[in-house]
């Protein structure tokens, strides 16, 4: 069995700020999506969007870890159009079943952690 390129048990035990980071990430289920910012709050890094953004961008190829699930706060795939990953990251989300209408997913039913 592979194992988990974590390996700390909880955000909380996680003494590094990109070890938060990775913790969260990994966390958010299939079929679920976070925003930039809430991502870097759940990790602990406050109003740290732009950080969260390039950890993302900085991942390995092939990382296991379900970066297509980060979007921008209003629902949207923050990669340009034109960009390669943007298309790996719409099909990604198709295939977990998020639907995009208007080029947004509805963060009040696909959003994670839940807000209600």
């Amino acid at each position: 069995m592979p194992q988990s390129p974590l390996s700390v048990p909880t955000v909380e035990a996680a003494d590094q700020p990109q070890q938060r980071f990775m913790l969260v990430l990994s966390q958010i289920p299939p079929g679920r999506v976070c925003s930039y910012g809430r991502l870097a709050e759940l990790a602990g890094l406050g109003r740290g969007a732009r950080l969260v953004a390039r950890w993302l961008g900085q991942l390995p190829a092939g990382s296991r870890l379900p970066w297509h699930r980060v979007v921008n706060a209003q629902g949207r795939i923050s990669l340009p159009a034109d960009h390669p990953s943007h298309a790996e990251q719409l099909q990604r989300l198709q295939d977990e079943g998020i639907v995009l209408r208007n080029g947004r997913i509805d963060l009040r039913r696909h959003g994670w952690p839940d807000t209600h």
